[in-house]
Parts: structure tokens; C-alpha cells; sequence
């Protein structure tokens, strides 16, 4: 017998049980995880409130964490029992003390890196890895434009963009979270509380506005992004933290400049073990070299029965950085 969050209906963190629950063996292909350091991402808000559905319910939470293997299927070949690991694409259940995850979902972490490290940046540092690198390759000197700068993903990308030498342009909410971005490395920030976005992207940039906007935020930021983009820039529209955009008229991407929109996600960009051992190792290269610090402050690290309380902060706008989930905390 163990414990996990699961949810048995949508809603808001009160939905959230933390119960009893008995694992089982891991499938030919399974690993199975004794998580000791599990990841908080905005996406698990979408899963509990239902804009995205699990596939029945109840339902556990959760994609990503770090721990010890502890059991392996009868096909694994390249994780063994003992082996510290990480994994952020599993099916739904990471908010657990055990987990069974795909083979093709593990990652071996180095021994360089802790399991509060690993779980605090996996999934953000894969999902910046491809924003980057590949959804639109950053160029050394570039300027660019990056909403939530000083949120989980948003502190791993400046931190990023500095080691490319490139120049990013983050939005926050307060001068606090500003500060705390031009720390990670942003090449300046806009307030957006204070300051227009467009005017002061118009200012940074000698009037000539930028080739990319990285969007995380979805319906509120949606004509604002495309404002700040050059003649046939591309908008990455990659979350919705305040809700979906809906109801687009293709019409103004021509008004506007011929511009691009994409709408990207994680399990498009990493589909099988070549390629997440390929992003694995540039984003383990960074954290172990110290261009990517993942520290997470005490406030947020939660026992794993917390779940509803790290939810409700989360979803209050009252985090930097990555937060955690710890069984036995």
C-alpha cells in the first residue's frame, strides 16, 4: 500500500484526494519509479479542471519526477533496478510515492544532479530545449520576446538565452519578479502591470519589433504578441494560463504581417528515447555546468498530501521558479 493524489471529478484543488493506493507490477516495457522529488506544472491545473481530460476518472495527476527504480519489466534493457532516473511525458499519476512510466520516458540522471534539481527542471527544461532550440533556433545577439519570464519555464529560458548569447525580453507581473529575471539572466523585462508591452517591445527594440514571441499566457496576451512581431515573425503560442485562444480569424495574421502562429507541445518535439536522450543531454550539460540553476525556495516545496495548497499557489500567481511535491516531507 501507498499514497497518491487523484481527483474523481473536475474542479478547483479541492478535488484533489490524497488516498491509498496499491501499485501495480510494471508491464513488459514499464519501469517502476519510488519518486522522491515529483514536479508542480501549470499543465496538471488543466487536467484537474477539466480543459483537458484524463482518460476516465478517478484519475491520478501528474507527468513528471525523479526517485530510484525500484521494479523493471521483463523487456527493459537500458534502466536497471538502483538507477537514479527522471521522466516528465508519463501517463497521468506522478503525484505519487510509486509510479510505473514507459522505458522510452526514462532518463538516467547524472549523479551530478539531485532529484529536487531533476524534477524542478525536466519538463520545463525539455520544454524550453525545444521552444529554442528547435521550434525556432535562437541565434547568438538575438532579441525576442518571452511572457512569465520569472515563472518555472520563463527562469529556465533566460537563463538559457544568456548561455546563447541572445537577448530576451520577459514580461512579469511585479518588480520583484523582474528583478528576479534579469537575475536569471533576461536581457530586460516589462512589467505589465506598469508598462504597454508593444510600446516598450517598440522601444528595446529601435522600432524594428521582434522575429518570435514565446506565449505561455494564451487568450490575454494573444493580440499583444502579435503587435510585437516583425513582418512575417512567428508567434509560439505554448500554454494557456489564462485560458484558450479561441476564435481565431486567420485574417489578422495577413493585417498584421504575415505572420506565423504555432501552437507546439512537448510530445510532438520528443517522441521516442533517441530523441529525448539527445534533449536530455543538452539540458543535463547546462544544470551540471551551472548555466541553469534550478534552486526551489522552501515555501515551495510541499508534502505530497499538500497538493491542494501548492494548486492554489500556483494558480494564484504567487510562485517563481519551479515548485515541488515531497513524499515524506
Amino acid at each position: 500500500m501507498t499514497k497518491r493524489i487523484q481527483f474523481s471529478t473536475h474542479g478547483g484543488p479541492e478535488v484533489l484526494e490524497y488516498v491509498d493506493f496499491i501499485p501495480h507490477d510494471p508491464t513488459l516495457n514499464e519501469v517502476q519509479v519510488e519518486n522522491r522529488a515529483i514536479g508542480i506544472n501549470f499543465i496538471d491545473t488543466y487536467f484537474r479542471s477539466g480543459l483537458y481530460s484524463p482518460p476516465s476518472l478517478p484519475s491520478g495527476l501528474g507527468t513528471e519526477a525523479a526517485g530510484v527504480v525500484i521494479k523493471v519489466g521483463a523487456n527493459v534493457r537500458n534502466v536497471k533496478v538502483g538507477d537514479r532516473v527522471v521522466y516528465a511525458q508519463s501517463m497521468l499519476g506522478a503525484y505519487s510515492e510509486i509510479h510505473n512510466v514507459p522505458e522510452d520516458k526514462i532518463a538516467i540522471l547524472p549523479d551530478a544532479i539531485s532529484f529536487e534539481q531533476a524534477a524542478a527542471s525536466f519538463l520545463k527544461g525539455l520544454t524550453v530545449y525545444y521552444l529554442l532550440r528547435q521550434t525556432y533556433e535562437i541565434k547568438s545577439g538575438e532579441l525576442f520576446l518571452f511572457h512569465a519570464a520569472a515563472g518555472g519555464v520563463g527562469l529556465i529560458a533566460c537563463q538559457w538565452a544568456k548561455a546563447l548569447g541572445a537577448k530576451l525580453i520577459g514580461t512579469v507581473s511585479s518588480e520583484q519578479k523582474a528583478a528576479l529575471a534579469q537575475q536569471a539572466g533576461a536581457w530586460a523585462t516589462i512589467n505589465y502591470r506598469t508598462e504597454d508591452i508593444v510600446h516598450r517591445v517598440l522601444e528595446l527594440t529601435d522600432e524594428q519589433k521582434v522575429s518570435v514571441v514565446y506565449d505561455s499566457v494564451g487568450k490575454d496576451t494573444w493580440e499583444t504578441s502579435l503587435d510585437c512581431l516583425k513582418r512575417r515573425g512567428l508567434m509560439v503560442s505554448f500554454g494557456n494560463t489564462s485560458g484558450p485562444v479561441t476564435g481565431v480569424n486567420l485574417g489578422i495574421l495577413n493585417q498584421k504581417g504575415s505572420l506565423y502562429v504555432t501552437r507546439p507541445s512537448l510530445f510532438s518535439y520528443i517522441t521516442n528515447r533517441t530523441e529525448l536522450a539527445q534533449a536530455s543531454s543538452e539540458l543535463f550539460s547546462m544544470v551540471a555546468s551551472g548555466a541553469i540553476k534550478v534552486d526551489v525556495a522552501d515555501k515551495q516545496k510541499f508534502a505530497l498530501e499538500d497538493a491542494q495548497a501548492a494548486h492554489r499557489v500556483l494558480e494564484g500567481s504567487q510562485t517563481s521558479g519551479s515548485s515541488l511535491l515531497i513524499p515524506g516531507l
